[in-house]
Order: structure tokens, then sequence, then C-alpha cells
């Protein structure tokens, strides 16, 4: 028998090599897919990360210039004497490329409910629907809440709330907030959600200023009639008008504020809005020249 040529031999060797040659074009699709996926996982996070660093870039930007507003605010208002500082007024002005506009207004305007009288409690919810002896009622629950218990144990209205099955006890102490509101029973949650504007804890007076108050906080000061509030109105849209001489005549408060809301809103360059509803109380003594006492991000 002959010996196999070389061209018989080079065919069996390539027919050898094809499994191999399939095995590798298959490894290397494999590897394409693998670094193709890995590219697509890379690139939706760096845009992932660089969405993230924009966000918290715009929300620091936002915090820094409502941190701004409040100082030039505050700023402002402590320039004055307590006796020449302006109750209410707008802040307008530009911060770099961003538009600050800021609408202040003495805590005054709005009934204490730690200070408040029952009489001017009662007036305000009579005022916003509440019947005159629904309005005394409430009233008194307001007052409860607050007043300190002699003894905890024979407290009528710590049996009350336990007689409406309620896990709390009233807090005989001061309200620390407005929203606590909420939790006095025996009040219609529809007559809180209509007092929330108009209410604060922050003030310390027993009465309203009666140059900031909007009608509905008039309404509720103790021997206002519809007569008397058109006069105040009438007198609040003359500019020379001495508010200490208006809160005299009609029972209003005379003491210089020291506590303002401040309705904060910011534009950027770009469009974007913010706003805020800041509560600040001015100081005489200590370093700091204001306290932030409510700041709530809209």
């Amino acid at each position: 028998m002959s010996a196999p040529s070389n061209w018989a031999i080079g065919r069996a060797v390539a027919a050898n090599r094809k499994p191999e040659r399939g095995f590798v074009i298959i490894a290397v699709l494999w590897m394409m897919a693998m670094i193709a996926a890995l590219l697509l996982i890379y690139l939706s996070y760096v845009v992932h990360t660089a969405n993230l660093v924009s966000t918290v870039t715009q929300r620091v930007q936002t915090d820094a210039l409502m941190r701004a507003a409040v100082e030039l605010t505050a700023f402002q208002l402590g320039q004055s004497k307590d006796a020449d500082r302006p109750t209410h007024g707008i802040v307008d002005t530009r911060l770099g490329a961003a538009q600050l506009r800021i609408a202040f207004r003495s805590e005054g305007a709005r009934v204490d409910l730690n200070s408040g009288s029952k009489e001017l409690l009662a007036g305000l919810m009579q005022g916003l629907g509440a019947t005159p002896p629904e309005a005394q009622i409430y009233a008194d629950r307001i007052i409860a809440w607050r007043t300190p218990a002699k003894t905890r144990s024979d407290e009528p209205e710590n049996a009350y709330y336990l007689g409406l099955g309620i896990p709390y006890a009233p807090r005989h102490a001061p309200f620390p907030t407005a929203d606590e509101l909420w939790l006095v029973q025996g009040i219609p949650p529809s007559l809180i959600e209509r007092m929330m504007p108009f209410v604060t804890v922050f003030s310390n007076l027993a009465s309203v200023n009666v140059a900031d108050a909007v009608p509905e906080v008039l309404a509720a000061v103790p021997g206002m009639t519809p007569e008397k509030m058109q006069t105040i109105l009438n007198e609040r849209e003359n500019p020379s008008t001495d508010s200490k001489a208006l809160n005299r005549q009609f029972g209003g408060e005379e003491k210089p504020p020291k506590a303002f809301r401040l309705n904060a809103g910011i534009r950027s360059e770009q469009g974007q809005q913010a706003q805020a509803e800041i509560v600040i109380l001015l100081l005489q003594d200590g370093d700091d020249p204001y306290r932030v006492l409510s700041w709530r991000d809209e």
C-alpha cells in the first residue's frame, strides 16, 4: 500500500480543525456580548450618577438661596428699632442669577393657641362656621389642652379623652406646634382645617395685631363689628396710619412684634422655582440676631 500524499494529510488536518474554529468564534461572540452589556451598564451608571449629582447640586443651591433670603430679611428687620420696625412687607432682590421674593408678616396677625383668650379663640371658630355655643365649647377644649392640670388623676378633661377611647390625654402644657391642634378632641376636623391658616404658637400674644390681621382674624377680636372692621381696613390703606394707635383704638396688640412669618420664593435662571414658609424670632441678646422657629419647604 502506498503512503498517503501530502494533499490527503493536509485535508485531514483541516477537517479536524473545523470544530475548534467554530468553538473559538462562539467564545469570541460571547465575550463581545458581555463587553457590550458591561458598557451599557457603565453608561447607565454614568448617566444616573450625573443626574443624581445635578439634583443634589440644585438642592444645595436652593437651600443656600433660601437661607440667604432669611438672612437678608432678618437683617433688614433687625436694622429697625422695635417702635419703627415694619410688621409686614416684601423683600424683592436678585442674588447671582436667582430672583428672590420674600413676603414677611408678623405672627401677631394670627391667633396664638397658647396665649389667645377664650373670647378670641371662640370668635375665630364662630367666624369660620361654628355656632356660638359650639365655639365656646371648642375654645374650652383648646384651653384645657394647654392648661396645666392640678392633679392628673381627677382631671375632667383626661376623663373625657378616656371615655372616647383615645389612647392619650391632653398635654396640659403649651402647644409646641399649631399642628397639634389636630389632636384636640371634640373639635370637628373640618373646622380645624379651616383654622390652620389663622393660628400660631409663636406670637405669645393674648390678642392680635389689627394692623396686619386678615378679615377672618379681625372678626374674632372681641367687640369687633362690621363697621369697625371696615374702618380698620380703610385705615390700613393709608401709609401714614399709626399701627399702634390703630391697635389701641380697636383692642389690638400694641407690643412690637418679635416673630415673623416669611413666605420665600426663588426662581433660578433656568426657570426652576422653590418656595418655603419660615418663621423666625428676632433676638436682642447673644451672638445670633435671629432664630428659626419653623421651616417648611413647599
